[in-house]
């Protein structure tokens, strides 16, 4: 059988020419690579979509937070479960899990943990027998006001610049967004 060439190959015959790409494993056609813009400019600063910037806030927040609190041995859902039991001592699990934003499953691992290191206890609850109850001990709240302090600094830095004003606008509008989050299809 005589061998065919590229050029007398029928149309649709399923064989390609190779590509520069397949050739050279190049899918920018032998171009300088493309590179993102780095946080706060392009798309990923003020021109870019809210939840984007949202979401990029966020991660650059809890990489801080965790940062902050690493050589603690805390990390910051532990430090959130933590606080939410200071302020609302004797939340059950899944109250936790609401006021923490997580998952029940996700909140079973942190207090399990958080009991191990003998930080929070439960106890029964009074009129509801199979209701846990969550309290911080002694030790967690050493715990957690160590966690504070450090939390509190990054606060600052986080708010650095911003008038008292500005503050109380972002924080109303990230708490209207908490609160009503928007929903598919609403204009």
């Amino acid at each position: 059988m005589a061998k065919l060439s590229r050029k007398s190959l029928p149309r649709g015959s399923g064989r390609k020419p190779p590509s520069r790409e397949r050739a050279t494993g190049d899918k920018n056609g032998g171009r300088a690579p493309i590179r993102p813009p780095p946080p706060g400019e392009g798309k990923r600063g003020e021109a870019g979509y809210f939840g984007y910037l949202l979401r990029q806030a966020h991660a650059a927040h809890r990489l801080a937070m965790e940062r902050t609190l690493a050589d603690l041995g805390v990390t910051p859902p532990q430090f959130v479960v933590l606080t939410m039991l200071k302020a609302y001592p004797g939340l059950s699990g899944a109250d936790l899990a609401r006021v923490a934003v997580q998952t029940p499953q996700t909140i079973g691992v942190i207090m399990r943990n958080l009991e191990r290191d003998g930080a929070i206890r439960k106890t029964p609850h009074p009129l509801h027998g199979r209701v846990l109850q969550w309290t911080l001990t002694r030790r967690g709240l050493a715990l957690l006001e160590k966690c504070r302090r450090r939390v509190i600094a990054l606060e600052r830095r986080l708010a650095q610049g911003l008038s008292a004003g500005a503050q109380a606008t972002i924080r109303r509008w990230l708490a209207k967004i908490a609160a009503n989050p928007p929903e598919l299809g609403q204009a």
